[in-house]
């Protein structure tokens, strides 16, 4: 029986004060180090150790509630998605932003290519639109190559993907281990695969259900996309378009999914004030194996470690939970 790997009291990180919204990880950096990005509904995101749960800090400048963070896989830029119509790309060393990107809605989801210090960014949200930003065509002070730039950011150019595609707000994007392969989910219920080269879209899955979590597992380069709809949990191929591994229904109202590839085995957060449980699951064999109280809230994000020894979860009531996934000691757990 492997119970005992996680039946440890989690650690948890507080600091925010309202809904967290979202979670990611970077990849282990160096030393086995990696760290974690929060997004929060109190428009402060925050950086953290991601073995501790630390704080290291926070990045200010968003006027509305962030939807979404990420950071790049080496750690050195941030990315968030903000009801304040913006996405902005912080350096995580000073914590400036670094460019604001403007929309005309809110924006709900934010994804770089797996590369260290990428060069692109691709933003979704409410308007429906999935873009991508070349962020080396512009720098945070206005350029002397335009002295008509009066902004403190020249927001960097952009092109559409699929216009008019989407029937419903994009609320997340991921990008494949094949940087020319992006997808989407969308509040139409529908998980789309989308060429860069050809700019469009490359195959499309319906989910029962109001979307949740659409997340890469982090743990292994295998590709696998989890996504949360409804009752069900959906595994993918990434690299294949629209091809479904699995999909696994539950008696509850899920809202958050992460993958183990390795262990095999999947984390779910439940959607609702009458369900704040984390539950651990058996992929192959479909089977609840244990459950994780905490949580007084809808828990919004979960996601592995990139060395797949903890997972996080973000909940409704404002914190941040880290759960040991392993055998022996692990960072703060002895």
């Amino acid at each position: 029986m492997t119970t005992e790997t996680t039946k440890v009291v989690p650690l948890t990180c507080h600091g925010h004060s309202r809904p967290v919204t979202h979670l990611s990880f970077s990849a282990v950096v160096d030393d086995d180090q990696y760290y974690l990005i929060s997004a929060c509904k109190d428009n402060n995101p925050m950086l953290r150790d991601g073995v501790t749960g630390d704080w290291i800090g926070t990045f200010i400048g968003h006027k509305g509630a962030v939807w979404q963070a990420r950071l790049s896989s080496d750690a050195t830029l941030a990315a968030t998605g903000s009801a304040d119509f913006s996405a902005k790309v912080w350096d995580t060393h000073t914590g400036e932003a670094l460019h604001t990107l403007q929309h005309n809605h809110i924006v709900r989801a934010v994804a770089f290519p797996n590369q260290p210090h990428p060069q692109i960014l691709a933003t979704g949200g409410m308007e429906k639109k999935l873009r991508i930003f070349d962020l080396s065509r512009s720098s945070a002070s206005s350029s002397p190559t335009n002295p008509y730039d009066t902004s403190s950011s020249a927001t960097p150019p952009s092109y559409e993907i699929g216009p008019g595609v989407h029937a419903g707000t994009i609320k997340s994007i991921v990008w494949g281990p094949d940087r020319n392969i992006l997808i989407t989910a969308a509040e139409d219920k529908k998980i789309r695969w989308w060429d860069l080269r050809t700019r469009s879209t490359i195959g499309e899955f319906a989910v029962e259900g109001m979307v949740g979590t659409c997340e890469l597992d982090n743990t292994s380069g295998d590709g696998v996309l989890s996504v949360a709809a409804g009752n069900s949990v959906y595994f993918f191929d990434s690299m294949q378009p629209a091809a479904l591994i699995k999909s696994v229904k539950t008696p509850y109202e899920i809202a958050s999914v992460a993958l183990h590839g390795g262990q095999r085995k999947f984390v779910t957060g439940g959607s609702s004030q009458n369900d704040t449980w984390v539950r651990v699951w058996d992929f192959d064999e479909e089977k609840e194996l244990e459950m994780g109280k905490g949580h007084h809230g809808p828990i919004w994000s979960v996601s592995f470690s990139p060395d797949g020894k903890l997972y996080a979860t973000g909940s409704e009531d404002g914190t941040i939970k880290l759960w040991k996934f392993t055998t022996g000691p692990y960072g703060l757990w002895r």
